[in-house]
């Protein structure tokens, strides 16, 4: 079980932030996301390599415009 944005989620035995952002229908080629495991940002070229520990906080931001 990992914390997405402080909710509970099984995502599976070792996932990666990659499987967990198409888990939750967000293309991870999308412009303007961002994402922190652990209070610590993962830069976009690790997505499909840095796997999630059980008890992973992930936290992800989307940019939007607009005032």
């Amino acid at each position: 079980m990992i914390f997405v944005n402080g909710e509970p989620v099984d995502a599976g035995a070792e996932p990666t932030i990659r499987d967990v952002l198409l888990g939750l229908d967000i293309d991870p080629e999308t412009a303007g996301i961002a994402v922190a495991v652990d209070a610590e940002v993962a830069r976009r070229g690790v997505w499909p390599t840095r796997t999630l520990d059980d008890g992973a906080r992930i936290e992800i931001v989307r940019a939007v415009q607009g005032g």
